[in-house]
């Protein structure tokens, strides 16, 4: 059996954390640059993550989490939200830095920049939002997969008021918005769900 395949198993939606059990800066970091490197159409990254380490904000976080534990007892705290604003300017952004990282002409890119203009840029911004957040559950699935093969207990969610989390975060003010949570940690001894056999479909 491979490494990952032991660590996916090995994984679950983690539920209890153990409060004393604290993730090293390497550890965080290598979530982080996992999800930095995450894949995304045209790599275009229609997202930002936010680490929230001030316990008193996470405390109201919980409270608008309908008082899920583990949003105050976890480590860390990533919050996974979408970018409003990806425009023309955006998109051009991003052309430049292509051209600098590959050492080619933002000339040459221009049927690259062109081809991000009109399947996302031209959709309506509500359907620009839904392919933008469908983009960020890609992103989260490789913070999933990066955890478990580093020995990181992961508990994503998505039982919160994202309205609300914006709020507290000053999300709005950055063109951002909230669509899914990640605590990060060790599990707790108490946890019951870590004993749970994990059941899934027959590969049949």
């Amino acid at each position: 059996m491979t490494k990952i395949i032991e660590a996916l198993k090995w994984r679950y939606a983690t539920q209890e954390f153990d409060t004393e059990k604290k993730l090293s800066e390497a550890e965080v970091d290598t979530i982080l640059e996992a999800l930095r490197l995450a894949p995304s159409p045209f790599g275009l990254q229609p997202w930002k993550f936010i680490v929230v380490n001030n316990k008193e904000i996470r405390a109201k976080l919980r409270e608008s989490g309908y008082g899920q534990p583990k949003i105050t007892d976890a480590s860390h705290l990533i919050v996974l939200a979408i970018r409003k604003n990806i425009d023309d300017a955006f998109v051009d952004k991003y052309v430049e830095l292509t051209a600098q990282t590959r050492n080619v002409t933002v000339e040459s890119l221009k049927g690259f920049g062109d081809a991000m203009k009109g399947s996302v840029i031209a959709l309506a911004p509500e359907a620009r939002n839904e392919w933008s957040t469908r983009q960020v559950y890609l992103a989260l699935g490789v913070l999933l997969a990066a955890a478990a093969a580093e020995g990181i207990d992961a508990g994503p969610m998505e039982g919160f008021d994202p309205k609300k989390f914006d709020e507290i975060l000053g999300l709005e003010a950055l063109g951002l918005e909230t669509k899914v949570v990640v605590a990060l940690g060790h599990r707790a001894p108490t946890d019951v769900m870590a004993l749970a056999h994990k059941v899934r479909f027959p590969r049949e």
